[in-house]
């Protein structure tokens, strides 16, 4: 699979999930691992563009798959304007579910489901908070989402 826009290989067991590749053999910490049971969001990915859960999806089911983690969204010392969005509208207190916020962040401006506060909650609804800062997250979501559309 290419992750970050490089190409890893990594020989696993059929049965290691993909935030455990990411995390445990590639080093790739940012992605959070929180319930383990794809109830938090924690761990979103974009797998081809689109949104995972990486703890549910196994490693082997995304071969030749292009990863996206929330390390490989900033270019050099430029940050994505999701992540620029988020330092901005302070959308985040402990930090524990920010990498899985930001990444279906982006998944739901790329989708086109950002054009209200209700529907960016709706569609971020897969995303769990426990500081309960989601109207921060709103708030940066929408925030972003007039900048990418420039």
């Amino acid at each position: 699979m290419t992750v970050n826009g490089r190409l890893r290989k990594v020989v696993l067991e059929p049965r290691v999930t993909l935030l455990d590749t990411l995390r445990e053999r590639l080093g790739l910490t940012g992605t959070k691992k929180g319930c383990d049971r794809g109830e938090c969001g924690a761990c979103t990915v974009l797998a081809d563009g689109e949104r995972v859960k990486s703890c549910l999806t196994l490693a082997v089911m995304r071969q030749g798959a292009e990863i996206t983690t929330v390390e490989g969204l900033a270019r050099g010392e430029e940050l994505h304007p999701v992540q620029e969005a988020f330092i901005r509208n302070d959308a985040f207190q402990c930090g524990a579910c920010t990498p899985g916020q930001i990444m279906s962040a982006v998944a739901c401006i790329d989708e086109g489901h950002a054009g209200s506060e209700a529907e960016i909650r709706e569609w971020m609804s897969g995303n769990l908070c426990r500081c309960a800062a989601y109207q921060n997250i709103v708030a940066a979501v929408a925030d972003a989402a007039k900048e990418v559309r420039r």
